[in-house]
């Protein structure tokens, strides 16, 4: 690939090829708006999460450009010049599916939830770098101005990048899956200290500190100390998992730990997590799968049946009330006192420009790295230096 490009092309880190399990930097021509109410944006920042190594390995057989998270500048309409002076220039994030708009779902027929189905559940959808749809490692993407959300002038790019998939943990709280009635609110775990399960912790600590502050917090399960300690002023109680498991007893559970919780969150991204969050549910509970491995064909599923566990799945959530987090600030009397300032900027490990993608990505598949971020258009504000290592 030449130093220089055309005018009319962009850089983009690709899977080429069906099958392939690398990608590359290469030229492609910049997409215009698929249609009418789309937006082509021009991507600032873009983040790298595991699904993005998954896919690398071949989950959901995509090819094509690769990515979901980010933030960038609005830059064309296609549509009326009201819309056009709506949105051009603003800096945007994006829920990353995009629904037909024809079907049951998209078209609402369901009841008051019928936007979030739509959000998420459109049966023929397409999804940022995932499926049938280019992703956000790219100068530009195209989305329906339906899909972005503005975020605010005081949020810097590279804690922006960050609300997808804080989206995703604060879509637990969106589906009402935890009672926080101050009489006898809910009992809660979260399995996993990875990048999901610490943004969940970030989420439910602080819903915890709103909602009940007084009652037990949230446990934190996880097996590395350094990851725990990212959230052990957030509102959640932090401890190894090693103590959960006893060899003595019948399921290999702790008693201390065994059906003590009204609500168990399965971030492990293991089917063995699986398993051991079955064991902490109290019966007639609610386990909550965050985790898209495969159980495999050992999966055992008369803990659920006997125990009548409530086995919810939980996905995408609501981008804007991500942006609400990330704008709290620690100035006095800008938040109430039981609202904890994110601090998201601790989770980055590294940035790369976009021209070197390719070692963004092996980057983000070592063990000891937490979130990478790469620069795919200059902004004017550049913050990545400063949090390398």
């Amino acid at each position: 690939m030449s130093d220089e490009k055309d005018v009319d092309t962009m850089l983009a880190f690709c899977i080429v090829n069906p099958g392939d399990t690398e990608g590359r930097v290469v030229e492609l021509t910049i997409p215009k708006p698929d249609g009418p109410g789309f937006a082509l944006i021009r991507v600032l920042r873009a983040g790298v999460c595991n699904t993005d190594l998954e896919i690398l390995q071949g989950y959901m057989g995509f090819h094509g450009i690769l990515g979901h998270e980010f933030v960038g500048i609005v830059e064309q309409v296609n549509g009326a010049e009201w819309l056009q002076q709506e949105w051009i220039g603003k800096r945007v994030c994006g829920d990353i599916n995009v629904g037909c708009q024809n079907c049951i779902i998209c078209q609402g027929s369901f009841d008051h939830k019928s936007c979030q189905m739509s959000r998420n559940h459109c049966p023929n959808r397409s999804v940022l770098g995932i499926l049938n749809r280019h992703g956000t490692m790219a100068e530009y993407i195209t989305l329906p101005v339906t899909n972005l959300h503005i975020v605010p002038d005081d949020v810097p790019d590279e804690v922006a990048v960050f609300a997808e998939p804080l989206a995703a943990a604060c879509r637990i709280p969106e589906q009402g899956l935890i009672d926080y009635s101050p009489t006898r609110p809910d009992r809660v775990a979260i399995l996993g200290d990875g990048k999901l399960g610490l943004m969940i912790a970030e989420v439910l600590g602080r819903y915890h500190m709103q909602h009940v502050p007084s009652a037990q917090k949230p446990v934190m399960f996880g097996k590395h100390e350094h990851k725990l300690d990212f959230v052990k002023n957030s509102g959640v109680e932090c401890r190894l998992v090693d103590e959960c498991y006893d060899e003595s007893t019948f399921n290999g559970i702790s008693q201390d730990h065994a059906q003590r919780y009204d609500v168990v969150i399965e971030a492990t991204g293991s089917p063995a997590g699986l398993t051991l969050a079955s064991g902490m549910c109290r019966p007639m509970g609610t386990l909550v799968l965050k985790s898209t491995c495969a159980a495999g064909e050992q999966f055992n599923a008369a803990p659920f049946v006997i125990d009548e566990l409530k086995v919810v799945g939980s996905r995408c959530g609501p981008i804007d009330k991500a942006l609400e987090l990330l704008a709290l600030h620690d100035q006095e009397g800008v938040i109430a006192a039981n609202q904890t300032p994110l601090h998201v900027e601790k989770y980055i490990t590294k940035t790369f420009p976009l021209a070197e993608a390719d070692k963004a990505i092996e980057c983000a598949a070592e063990k000891t790295t937490m979130k990478i971020q790469i620069i795919c258009t200059p902004s004017g504000n550049e913050y990545g230096n400063e949090y390398d290592e």
